[in-house]
């Protein structure tokens, strides 16, 4: 969720061990040598070279209810259903963190309600961000049996913010078990003291380690260790560590999400600007690390906490502004502007392709053709 310190509240929604360097090989030199097959023409002696096509994602093809913004994305076990929590709308329990529910491969969602209503509220939030409306950017991770609620609390163009916790024993809304419990403050941003912002959380699980990622503008993308089965700080008094950050003001970097794979972890975060429709420049980055405190880094070799950034996906026809991403299992949901339909909001969800780097591929066939048409 956008909150630049200067910029104009969006009208769509109410509401340290270092990484080992990861080796660049050249571009043309990749394209040239994977995958190469040569066929060596009898008759006129002439060599046919081709080569398979680069790695592309998949995009779901989505129907159902999808106004979502900041989808947390939760890939259901085979046969199991899949979830997505997402920013709350003052019009709709008052302002708490929306659920929808797909039960066929994350193809078609439905709205379930919303993780509180009137009287299950925490209503200490409201003393500690006066003026919330709306909770913003869920995040959904499960240890040991325990479904745990990340979400923000704040209010535009402020780092006075609070990320909160909930718990539940289950996803499933028609589980007799079914109940968000309260758990309280995980970490809080008070303007004047502290030069980042309690939004936008982010948590990977290390070796039964939990660490969230965090951060909106201001200082950039944060890092703090957790505790599990609290789910809250391991060390109250540990300052965050910077893990990216655009460098200068506004410092248009936000939403991080982290993510493991094959010994890599992988920092997706969203850049520029939100929520203006379909004039938003929303773009997705990503940078890895061997080691969950990084340093992160892009394809080149640039640090993200010095303005690296590989970028992912982008602005592409009338999907504009694609941002507020979420990873599970493989599948990237975001959300994104849509140009043919005034610049309202919808979910998007992709199943990735990794190139033979290890980096991940957000961008179809389609959009690889048409960027190298126009290129």
């Amino acid at each position: 969720m956008t909150d630049a310190p200067d910029g104009p509240a969006p009208d769509v929604l109410a509401g340290p061990v270092p990484g080992a360097r990861p080796r660049r090989r050249g571009r043309a030199w990749a394209l040239a040598a994977v995958g190469v097959v040569a066929a060596l023409l009898v008759g006129g002696g002439a060599v046919l070279l081709t080569r398979p096509a680069a790695p592309a994602a998949t995009a779901l093809e989505l129907a159902g209810d999808l106004r979502t913004h900041d989808p947390a994305l939760v890939v259901g076990d085979e046969g199991e259903p899949w979830y997505v929590f997402s920013t709350g709308d003052v019009r709709v329990g008052l302002g708490a963190p929306q659920i929808r529910r797909s039960t066929d491969g994350g193809r078609t969602w439905e709205e379930v309600g919303t993780v509180w209503e009137a009287g299950t509220r925490p209503r200490w939030v409201y003393d500690a961000v006066p003026g919330v409306e709306n909770f913003w950017a869920p995040e959904v991770v499960e240890h040991d049996g325990t479904w745990y609620l990340y979400y923000a609390a704040s209010t535009f163009g402020s780092n006075r913010s609070v990320i909160g916790l909930m718990t539940n024993t289950t996803l499933d809304p028609d589980d007799p078990a079914y109940a968000w419990v309260d758990r309280g403050e995980v970490i809080s941003s008070t303007p004047g003291e502290d030069n980042w912002n309690a939004i936008d959380a982010g948590v990977v699980d290390v070796d039964g380690t939990p660490w969230m990622a965090f951060g909106s503008f201001w200082g950039g993308i944060q890092l703090v260790e957790l505790a599990w089965p609290d789910g809250t700080l391991a060390d109250p008094d540990a300052e965050p560590v910077t893990i990216a950050s655009r460098i200068g003001s506004p410092n248009a970097i936000e939403a991080p999400y982290l993510a493991e794979r094959d010994g890599w972890y992988y920092l997706f975060v969203s850049r520029d600007s939100c929520c203006q429709g379909s004039d938003s420049t929303y773009n997705m980055a990503v940078g890895r690390s061997r080691d969950v405190t990084g340093p992160y880094v892009d394809r080149e070799g640039r640090d993200l906490a010095a303005g690296g950034g590989e970028p992912l996906l982008a602005t592409r026809g009338d999907m504009v502004g694609p941002g507020g991403q979420s990873y599970s299992r493989g599948y990237l949901a975001f959300h994104w502007y849509d140009a043919a339909e005034g610049g309202d909001f919808r979910l998007g969800i992709r199943e990735l392709a990794w190139d033979d780097e290890g980096w991940p591929v957000a961008t179809t066939r389609e959009e690889q053709e048409q960027a190298q048409d126009a290129g």
